[in-house]
């Protein structure tokens, strides 16, 4: 359920002052957030995206920056009404993006100081995508949207205004779209000494019903040239309907441009085979990969396939750590990543034959993505949980971190955070357990705060050091409240053991976890013990549910977003069945029902529901079903207990339109206000 694409902020308007002094809906309103980057191919330069909201328009705008890799101003290279975005650099130094500011997806190159931009294209179709540029120039390659099969129209013509949906198959709806019965594809085409696409883009997917990259999560990163350019290796599920609704079987394909032939390098690899990744000098390919059929998180190993010996081997086998964001060095003999380690997300290495994984940085910060700038330099888009992602240098050997980017300088100079601190809590069965604890700022140890329970979803997407525009912890500690965010059973970094814990347990330990977290934290004297409140979504909200009818009166409030509140019905309704019966530990009409379905469905304890809940639940949300959420707002009614129902039509796991954000805000520390803060107290 983890989702790695750039959403709207969640927002609370506020009397604005002329000077902010904490974070508050409009201060986040206001920032630009890092996108892409990319290094120039002489290592001196970054080119990155930053995107601005406007609400009045209800839309972002995107634009590209540079600024050296050896630090100094970063200059920004666009400024149009449209966003730019897909950004390249071209062997000779000239950088091309992808803008729609002609009606259509087109592309565009300008000099690396923004002068002499010029349209490059005539794409005739729309739904132009994840373009790139072979290593010598000679061959682009880009996703495309193909028609692969027939709407209600196509079966009947002469029913042109006919609204329904004809459906033979699973699959027909994910995440927030329904099936269009078009596929991705991936094209490659020839570029002239101009730059120029020349000729036409050739499909190498044709006639296939599948997708590359992965929808609707993946991106470029799914893709690859090697470095001659006459091979590319891209990221694809070769199943349909129910067969890929039930399985992570995604492959890595190699397509020989010469030859016109397609190779699966993954074959007989039943689990997650995502973003390949050549070698330099283009003997092999790395890409990550889930060795577990139907476990979406999975550890992600590193696997290199040899093209000489025709042989692969996972290079972090028996490693703890999952990777991510492979890059190779320079000179091929090593390979670079990201990883999870206890609450944070740090680069590490991994010789390229295998051997001895080594730490490369520590700290209180996420390196969310980098790229390498030349032996032992990488470029790093950098988080905390109070700073929003900066571009840095980091030097390999030392660790040693440059801040080269400050996008938000002027929005945030004077803005006060409150202290983050990780804590370990022994849990019920006496493992210890990192909770982290941020304060409201300007924190009197000698007063009592409303304290916050909060519930991350997932189920196993890790607490870390990223920045949230939706679920911002400064934010709600802003409004006055101590927030307790416990990295529970079932969350990286710790372990795969920890990790793997959750599937088939989600009421069990997990939830004695959270327990755990709210009554150490609230041994505190500063903690009110009777202002407590409990907040999650996704498998968060199904905490807020299951907690609701096991608290035995520990909290004042609930609130859940995108909840599962009754797992028989959620398991037919879903749409990626290969996850509801991994972690379920089966089906609800299997001949034994097993535990999941009875003590750990939230459903079967609302009879003891006797406390304040607002739900929160999007229409077009498909992972969880909108009826999840109508079933716990009727549930509530029906007791008698007060609550609310605040539902999206139009959004689906996730809020993303600026607007809809700013009433799930207003909403959302509303209601806390009323349940909360008995003087009836307005949130800031």
């Amino acid at each position: 359920m983890r989702k790695t694409f750039l959403t709207a902020l969640a927002l609370l308007p506020l009397a604005a002052s002329a000077q902010q002094s904490v974070y508050t809906p409009e201060l986040l309103m206001k920032l630009g957030r890092l996108g892409e980057m990319q290094v120039s191919p002489d290592r001196k330069t970054v080119a990155y995206t930053v995107t601005r909201y406007n609400l009045s328009e209800n839309k972002g705008n995107t634009d590209i920056w540079v600024v050296p890799v050896a630090g100094g101003a970063a200059r920004q290279l666009t400024n149009t009404p449209g966003s730019e975005n897909t950004i390249n650099w071209r062997p000779d130094g000239k950088l091309t993006f992808l803008s729609g500011e002609g009606g259509t997806d087109q592309l565009y190159v300008m000099n690396a100081d923004g002068s002499g931009k010029q349209k490059l294209s005539e794409f005739p179709d729309e739904g132009l995508a994840n373009l790139r540029y072979a290593p010598t120039g000679n061959f682009i390659l880009y996703t495309k949207d193909v028609k692969t099969g027939k709407s209600v129209q196509d079966w009947y013509p002469d029913l042109p205004k006919a609204d329904a949906k004809l459906i033979d198959d699973l699959n027909y709806r994910h995440w927030n779209t329904w099936d269009d019965f078009k596929s991705s594809h991936v094209f490659f085409q020839p570029v002239g000494d101009d730059g120029r696409p020349t000729g036409y883009g050739k499909d190498v997917m044709p006639g296939e019903k599948f997708d590359a990259p992965l929808q609707p999560l993946g991106g470029s990163e799914q893709l690859a040239f090697s470095p001659d350019g006459y091979r590319l290796a891209y990221t694809s599920r070769k199943l349909y309907g129910k067969a890929e609704a039930e399985s992570t079987n995604s492959d890595i394909y190699l397509y020989d441009i010469r030859e016109g032939k397609t190779q699966n390098l993954s074959e007989g690899m039943d689990g997650y085979d995502t973003e390949p990744i050549f070698s330099p000098d283009g003997s092999k390919v790395a890409w990550l990969s889930m060795a577990t059929p139907g476990f979406e998180a999975d550890r992600n190993g590193i696997v290199v396939y040899d093209f000489k010996t025709k042989k692969r081997e996972d290079i972090t086998q028996g490693s703890e750590q999952a990777a991510a964001n492979i890059r190779w060095s320079p000179d091929g003999k090593t390979i670079y990543f990201v990883s999870v380690l206890e609450g944070t997300e740090q680069l590490f290495s991994v010789p390229s034959k295998g051997g001895k994984i080594k730490q490369l940085t520590k700290g209180a910060q996420n390196y969310n993505s980098f790229e390498l700038a030349g032996t032992n330099v990488a470029i790093a888009n950098k988080t905390t949980q109070a700073q929003p992602a900066d571009l840095v240098r980091i030097d390999l050997k030392t660790g040693r971190e440059t801040q080269l980017t400050n996008i938000n300088q002027q929005e945030l100079a004077g803005v006060k955070t409150g202290k983050s601190e990780a804590r370990w809590v022994k849990t019920t069965d006496g493992k210890q357990m990192q909770v982290y604890v941020i304060y409201p700022p300007d924190f009197d140890a000698s007063k009592k705060y409303p304290t916050l329970l909060y519930c991350q979803g997932g189920p196993q997407s890790p607490i870390t050091q990223s920045f949230s525009y939706r679920w911002n912890f400064q934010l709600l500690a802003a409004n006055g409240y101590i927030v307790v965010a416990p990295n529970r059973r079932g969350l990286p970094g710790f372990g795969t053991e920890w990790n793997n814990s959750i599937s088939g347990d989600w009421g069990g330990q997990p939830i004695r976890d959270y327990l755990s977290a709210i009554d150490a934290v609230s041994q505190e004297p500063y903690v009110d013990k009777a202002r407590l409140g409990c907040v999650g979504a996704s498998y968060g909200g199904y905490s807020v549910y299951q907690l609701a009818g096991k608290h035995e009166g520990r909290f004042k409030t609930f609130i859940a977003h995108a909840g599962l509140y009754d797992l028989t019905s959620w398991y037919p309704s879903t749409e990626e069945m290969f996850f509801a019966k991994h972690d379920m530990g089966g089906t609800p009409w299997d001949a034994t029902l097993n535990k999941s379905y009875i003590d750990f469905n939230p459903q079967q304890f609302a009879k003891n529901w006797d406390t304040p809940i607002l739900v929160i639940h999007g229409g077009k949300d498909f992972r969880v079903p909108e009826g999840q959420g109508m079933e716990a707002f009727g549930t509530a009614q029906l007791r008698g207990i007060p609550s609310r129902f605040l539902y999206f039509p139009n959004e689906g796991h996730w809020i993303t339109k600026p607007q809809n954000a700013v009433l799930w805000n207003r909403v959302f520390f509303d209601w806390l206000s009323r349940t909360l803060k008995p003087d009836g107290q307005a949130a800031r």
